[in-house]
This record gives C-alpha cells, sequence and structure tokens, in this order.
C-alpha cells in the first residue's frame, strides 16, 4: 500500500467523524445536548459541557482534515508512494523545430 493510499484512507475517515459529529448538533442548540436530560437539574456532562465537546470536536476534526489533505500533497510532490508505470529518466525534453514563418520563399526586406 502506498503512502498516498494511507492518507486517503485516513481522509476518508476523518471526513466520516466530521460528519457524524455535524449531524449530531442541532444549529438551535438542541441535538444531542437536549436529548440527554433537557430538564433535569442532575446531568451527567452537562448540556454546555456536551455542546463544548462537540464544538472543540469539529474544530480539531476540520484541522486533522486540513493537516491531512497538506500532507498528502508530499508523496506525489516528491514522486514516492504512488504505483505510477511513469518512468520519469526515460522522457526527454524535446523541443519542436523551429519553422520559419515566411514559407513563400520571397525576402521581405
Amino acid at each position: 500500500m502506498s503512502t498516498f493510499t494511507i492518507f486517503l484512507v485516513l481522509i476518508i475517515f476523518i471526513c466520516f467523524l466530521l460528519v457524524v459529529v455535524i449531524m449530531v448538533q442541532n444549529p438551535k442548540g438542541g441535538g444531542l445536548s437536549s436529548t440527554f436530560g433537557g430538564g433535569g437539574g442532575q446531568q451527567l456532562g452537562g448540556v454546555k459541557k456536551t455542546t463544548d465537546f462537540l464544538d472543540k470536536s469539529t474544530w480539531t476534526l476540520a484541522v486533522v482534515l486540513l493537516v491531512l489533505i497538506l500532507a498528502s500533497n508530499i508523496p506525489i510532490m516528491n514522486g514516492v508512494g504512488t504505483d505510477s508505470t511513469f518512468d520519469q529518466d526515460a522522457v526527454e525534453n524535446v523541443v519542436p523545430n523551429q519553422t520559419d514563418t515566411t514559407t513563400d520563399g520571397t525576402d521581405t526586406e
């Protein structure tokens, strides 16, 4: 398995976690925090702590996703970690022949 494939699997996993964390949240302050004891005085973690945890999880996963995306370009730029059969050493820099723009044979002077 190449380095890029490992990065790709990690990126997909982080995307899945990010979708789950975002879907659990409710933009109006409900969501998971209201599910765990919306009217009780004694709560396990508290509504505020649950909301803070989900907010921090979202930002952490977003930053990890950004870092993984940027880091996945390193093996591509170095040419390492790809399973490509393209041989860069065999490619020659070929310059096309320069052609004269005056093909009618007349002198323009």
